[in-house]
């Protein structure tokens, strides 16, 4: 029997149940039960995600659960887990990474984000998304847009924003692809750290968990996350801090590129290397350390005061 926790929205329950079947694919017989529960992340909805307490209010009450045996692994999107977990606790598994791109959908139709006038709305709940966008059309008005995605999508299509920036791989996996209108590469909008992966946590005892998780661990993801977030470890990366890195690999080498920017766009830092596979830790903290050299340091010291 294993329990899996998982918030209850539609696409948490999509990843939950992703899992779940695979595991089922895999170990015909096994019961596996799915653990649902309400974080504060799905609760606190009337302000930005920033001001609310950052990305750990999406993952404490699995862990929670995890800790006090409610539960014997939690299915997680990646780029909602903080730097470092609870004491007990680690994560175990890291599947195929799915599209890392962030995307545009508009309420007008065929549109790009060089066609949105001057003054039009486009709301994120993101940080890292508002300051690229900021850097990318100043003349634009972000604004915050929080919620699950078929929310943040009923806002939009209510008038509420005239455009909004949403993960590629959550719009897929809900079938909604045919939403996106504008992907955004990497040049264009570096993506958040793990974006694209579901992570699998559990108990750093539970080796019977560990064994019957194995078969889904994709070493290339795993890789790529492992540089990625070093990255955030080393930047003592949170919501309150405008950050994206992502790796992937080319010719077998990692390529590793990062960003720290200030809240309001105007000052971006940039960094970019490259290293073997096996060196992925060495990768992150190599990338963290220019990014601080070039200014990064002082831009989050005057992020955290501010």
């Amino acid at each position: 029997m294993l329990r899996i926790a998982t918030r209850g929205s539609k696409l948490a329950l999509w990843q939950a149940e992703h899992v779940r079947d695979r595991l089922l694919q895999q170990h015909p017989g096994l019961r596996v039960e799915l653990v649902v529960l309400k974080t504060k992340g799905d609760l606190i909805l009337d302000r930005p995600l920033a001001e609310a307490g950052g990305k750990g209010l999406f993952v404490k009450e699995l862990e929670s659960a995890l800790l006090e045996n409610q539960a014997d692994l939690a299915v997680h999107s990646l780029k909602d887990v903080p730097a470092l977990l609870p004491d007990g606790l680690e994560l175990s598994t890291i599947l195929s990474r799915e599209n890392p791109h962030d995307a545009i959908v508009f309420r007008e139709k065929n549109m790009k984000l060089e066609d949105l006038p001057p003054g039009s709305m486009i709301g994120t709940s993101s940080l890292r998304r508002a300051a690229q966008l900021k850097n990318i059309r100043p003349d634009l008005k972000v604004t915050s847009l929080r919620g699950n995605v078929p929310t943040r999508l009923q806002k939009l299509d209510s008038g509420k924003v005239d455009a909004a920036v949403l993960a590629v791989a959550g719009l897929r996996r809900l079938e909604l692809e045919h939403r996106i209108d504008q992907e955004l590469l990497p040049e264009q909008m570096l993506p958040a750290i793990g974006q694209g992966v579901l992570a699998i946590e559990i108990r750093k005892d539970d080796v019977n968990t560990l064994k019957k998780l194995h078969f889904l661990n994709d070493d290339s993801s795993r890789d790529c996350i492992i540089a990625e977030r070093k990255v955030l470890e080393k930047l003592e990366g949170n919501c309150q801090v405008p950050l994206a890195g992502f790796c992937m690999i080319e010719n077998e080498m990692l390529h590793l590129r990062a960003l720290i920017a200030d809240t309001d766009g105007t000052e971006i830092i940039r960094g970019e290397e490259y290293a073997p596979r096996q060196n992925a830790e060495q990768l992150g903290v190599r990338v963290a350390r220019a990014l601080l050299e070039q200014g990064g340091g002082e831009l989050l010291r005057k992020l955290s005061a501010g």
